[in-house]
């Protein structure tokens, strides 16, 4: 068997994935940028928001990355026990070293953690189990773990086609789910914030998506076919309930994430030869189409404008586009060294950013130099924690993965 192409992040091959890191990279410093300007730029940020959604604009930068990247890691593997084994390893370990300090520092009292909207801290924990807490009814502990819910239903949906052999639609299934976006937008279509939640208890369906959860990776991962396909399913069956029915953004942006992602998939398709540009073109057109139509015809509160949350989506893809297109020019070691480091930058900084409420409060006034003094303190901490958490638990699912492949 041929030796297996590194994935991002890896030292191995950046002449394939640097662009990839450096995309990365790139929507982390825009994404810490949008967070610590609260602290230190507070002005300026008030301007710039409703022109531009720097947050939106990161994360989306972020999803067409993972759509990129995740069911080519499958496919390459071959086996859904063996990504598993891989995505529990890579995303879980820094997060809950991440929860675990962010509790540590509120029973100090040097930090405060998030309102968590009257639920109880176990529910709320019980709920993170599964990754899945912004559809569940539940906030996360920090703000940002809000994308990682979205990322895991992704995983299930990338598990559901694979076991059904559906896998190669990736066009197919993000024109679908931007069309439902759009459809659901245009259509004043509006479900209630955590609506599941609301109708059958929190903590039933935090147990029972639980169940259903662990149930779809187990039988997903069986040697059995017949289990597999039911595992993939369910999996993906519970993905597509919550994300439009439980989200916390509104219906038609949970279904544009998914779409995004998704597109991302059919652009890999096409540079390796499983599609064809112009198909990809064409997914590019209608996702691009029906996601800034669902933001501008949208009825009901959103946390953001329209205006802001069209700019970001536009540049988060042209962002994707231009690197794509660079993707065989060199790209600069300190720029993938920041993608490398770049899950480590969106889990810490929120915590860094709780203890500067914490201790020194916010600025006063706008102040260039304090938010630069953030990334200078956040920055080599994210290179120990890179260090020390997340090199070696991703060394250990790597090893992991390796036994649970097929003979």
């Amino acid at each position: 068997m041929p030796p297996r192409p590194p994935e991002p992040g890896t030292s191995a091959g950046p002449a394939r994935w640097g662009w990839l890191d450096a995309l990365r990279g790139i929507a982390a410093l825009v994404v810490v940028f949008d967070h610590s300007s609260y602290a230190f730029m507070a002005d300026f940020r008030r301007e710039l928001t409703p022109q531009f959604n720097t947050s939106r604009y990161g994360i989306m930068v972020f999803f067409l990355v993972s759509g990129y990247i995740i069911p080519a890691s499958l496919e390459r593997r071959g086996c859904v026990r063996t990504f598993w084994a891989g995505r529990v390893f890579r995303v879980y370990p820094l997060c809950l070293a991440v929860v675990a300090v962010v509790l540590v520092l509120d029973a100090l009292g040097v930090a405060e953690i998030r309102d968590l909207d009257g639920r109880s801290a176990a529910v709320v924990a019980a709920a993170h189990v599964t990754l899945l807490q912004e559809l569940l009814g539940t906030r996360s502990f920090l703000l940002v773990l809000w994308t990682l819910s979205y990322e895991m239903a992704f995983y299930l949906l990338v598990v559901a086609l694979f076991t059904v052999r559906l896998h190669r639609r990736s066009a197919a299934v993000a024109v679908t789910l931007a069309g439902l976006a759009a459809a659901s937008a245009t259509a004043g279509l509006t479900v209630r914030t955590s609506a599941l939640s609301v109708a059958v208890g929190t903590g039933l369906l935090i147990t029972l998506a639980s169940i259903a959860m662990l149930g779809a990776v187990c039988c997903a991962s069986a040697r059995s076919p017949v289990l597999r396909v039911s595992g993939g399913v369910l999996g993906g069956v519970l993905a597509l309930v919550l994300v439009p029915c439980n989200g916390t953004v509104p219906m038609w942006e949970g279904l544009v994430i998914l779409a995004v992602m998704f597109f991302g998939t059919a652009v890999h398709r096409a540079e390796h030869g499983q599609s064809t540009w112009r198909w990809a073109a064409c997914t590019a057109v209608v996702v691009i189409a029906c996601a800034v139509g669902s933001a501008y015809g949208h009825s009901g509160e959103a946390p953001f404008s329209r205006r802001g949350w069209i700019v970001a989506f536009l540049l988060a893809v042209l962002t994707f586009g231009v690197g794509l297109a660079s993707r065989r020019r060199r790209v600069p070691h300190w720029l993938i060294g920041l993608g490398v480091i770049s899950y480590s930058v969106y889990l810490v900084h929120p915590v860094l950013l709780a203890v500067t409420y914490g201790t020194i409060g916010r600025s006063q006034r706008d102040s260039l130099l304090l938010e630069a003094a953030f990334f200078a303190v956040l920055l080599p901490v994210c290179v120990l924690t890179y260090r020390y958490v997340e090199a070696p638990s991703r060394a250990w699912g790597r090893k992991l993965a390796r036994r649970a492949e097929p003979p």
